[in-house]
């Protein structure tokens, strides 16, 4: 029998989806609260509409707190649209006894292939070449200078998760000794591990940032790492922006510490330093390295296996912690 529209389980949303599309599938199968459409201030809008809520769908620009969470007494699962964690209290939620499921290993395969887009741009002077035709500059100064090539460069990447991994496999092709830095040594992999950043950034000359945001890893990229990684290394960031510490990172690029860098993330997002926007060694893209038409539609099932998941009783798809 189908189930009547007031019997749908209840899923809040409160920010605006942006790219990601929380339209007709999610409104097939659950009751959508979306909260940004509300004129309610939004304590008022959950008080009024969503305490009865067990389910929340959110992006990175949703900050679950504490706070967020005491206004949702009925709130049992949270499922994020990303695969990072760091805009969840995760310590509170398994407090409060609060399932969390994430994006898993959806986004992998593209945020590896921007990554190696970036180094490939950076190192070859795509963009900045795209912008000498487009000046006229090239019928007026003639020759463009030279970039170098990927082939054979030393690659390092914080961080082997899911994301990291890929970027290794990728750039095997390009024959490129790879060697990284993670939480631990992964006994499955044979690449040449390193237990500080330092060390790995010294023996590199492209360092590639995969890693989650924590509180460990915040600014763990700062001087000392830029100047190991020496005046001919490149810096790829598809992790999150304050995991490099960007005024540092911004010196080092002005002052010619390092050679260059490719960013898909930054520390105040949307707002991007503005000595970068005029030097040629970087390459800026606005945090879409996870984000193409097929990981969209990826996410979508998954998001909703999730949660069918979740309101038939059985094993989440993607979970980061189970119920307690």
């Amino acid at each position: 029998m189908k189930m009547r529209r007031h019997d749908l389980p209840q899923l809040l949303v409160i920010n605006p989806p942006g790219l990601f599309d929380y339209g007709d599938p999610f409104a097939a199968k659950f009751t959508v609260l979306r909260a940004w459409e509300s004129p309610l201030p939004l304590p008022r809008f959950l008080s009024a509409h969503a305490q009865s809520a067990p389910a929340l769908l959110c992006s990175a620009a949703t900050r679950v707190t504490a706070g967020l969470l005491d206004l949702l007494p009925s709130l049992r699962i949270i499922v994020t649209t990303s695969a990072g964690l760091n805009h969840i209290d995760v310590p509170e939620c398994r407090r409060r006894g609060i399932a969390v499921a994430n994006a898993g290993e959806v986004f992998s395969d593209d945020v590896a292939d921007a990554a190696v887009g970036l180094a490939l741009d950076v190192l070859r002077r795509v963009s900045a070449a795209d912008r000498f035709v487009r000046r006229g500059l090239w019928a007026k100064d003639g020759d463009f200078a030279l970039g170098s090539k990927l082939v054979g460069k030393r690659v390092g990447i914080v961080g082997l998760g899911s994301i990291g991994l890929q970027v290794a496999k990728r750039l095997e092709a390009f024959g490129c000794p790879v060697s990284y830095n993670s939480r631990t040594k992964k006994p499955s992999v044979s690449y040449t591990f390193y237990a500080n950043v330092y060390e790995l950034a010294a023996n590199s000359d492209i360092l590639i940032i995969c890693c989650a945001l924590t509180e460990q890893t915040r600014h763990m990229i700062g001087k000392s790492v830029l100047l190991a990684l020496g005046k001919d290394g490149i810096i790829i960031n598809v992790g999150r922006g304050a995991i490099i510490d960007e005024k540092e990172l911004v010196q080092s690029l002005v002052w010619g510490e390092i050679r260059g860098s490719g960013l898909d993330v930054f520390e105040n997002e949307p707002n991007v330093p503005e000595e970068l926007l005029s030097l040629d060694n970087v390459v800026l893209s606005p945090h879409v390295a996870a984000f193409t038409e097929e990981s969209f539609q990826d996410l979508t099932e998954l998001m909703i296996a999730n949660l069918e998941a979740f309101f038939s009783n059985k094993p989440l798809i993607t979970p980061v912690m189970d119920k307690q």
